[in-house]
């Protein structure tokens, strides 16, 4: 398996963990609140939907209720298919969520541990923004080593380009900064100081985390009888 398919079942448990969905209300949250999944197509999001129900993780149902069971025949169409978290598949994503080792805080994977923290355990959460920010701070460094041998080299507009780059990591090890030190104090972003996960906000996404900007909220056309 693909780390990039691996971070698409970690989203779609996780997401799952929070209500059942059918398969465009969760193609939707993907791309709404998770912004790093915007490029996932449903020809991309339902082969991992079945690779969760083989596993044992997830499970279908038809129809959210025995009314609407019986209504898509009537209509002349298929009843949507309703995608449910098992005890196992909610045992597996807990698994993933205390992970705390490289993977967690890679380039491609980072975005979407965050966006599941209010269900993580402080502790982890430090683990994670700390192994991020340890990442970054190398990255500073090499970058740095790299321009100081190669500035007489560069022309301006490379110049600027890679000084660009350098800004973005240094704001984005700024950020950290400030989390982890919430994270020591004491202080969630969302809901109660204290060691347990903080609670969601459960009409904004995974963990309350809104869309970013710049993110496209363009509504998708709906496929929910696909399986």
């Amino acid at each position: 398996m693909s780390r990039r398919s691996g971070i698409l079942e970690f989203a779609v448990l996780g997401l799952l963990r929070e209500s059942p969905m059918h398969g465009y209300e969760l193609r939707k949250r993907l791309n709404t609140s998770l912004g790093v999944f915007r490029a996932f197509s449903y020809g991309t999001l339902y082969p991992c939907l079945k690779t969760l129900v083989a596993n044992g993780w997830l499970i279908e149902e038809t129809g959210s209720t025995p009314e609407e069971a019986l209504a898509a025949p009537l209509a002349g169409r298929r009843a949507k298919i309703v995608y449910r978290l098992t005890a196992e598949g909610k045992e597996h994503f807990e698994q993933l969520l205390s992970q705390t080792g490289p993977d967690a805080y890679e380039d491609e994977t980072f975005a979407a541990r965050f966006a599941f923290f209010g269900q993580t355990s402080r502790d982890v959460r430090m683990r994670v923004l700390e192994g991020r920010r340890s990442r970054l701070e190398e990255r500073l460094e090499k970058m740095s080593a790299s321009l100081a041998r190669t500035r007489e080299r560069l022309d301006d507009y490379t110049l600027e380009l890679q000084r660009h780059g350098m800004e973005s990591v240094e704001r984005e090890v700024r950020w950290l900064n400030e989390l982890i030190e919430s994270e020591r104090a004491g202080r969630d972003l969302k809901g109660p100081a204290s060691g347990e996960p903080a609670s969601r906000d459960t009409t904004s996404g995974a963990s309350g985390v809104l869309p970013r900007p710049g993110d496209d909220p363009r509504p998708d056309t709906p496929d929910d009888t696909a399986t």
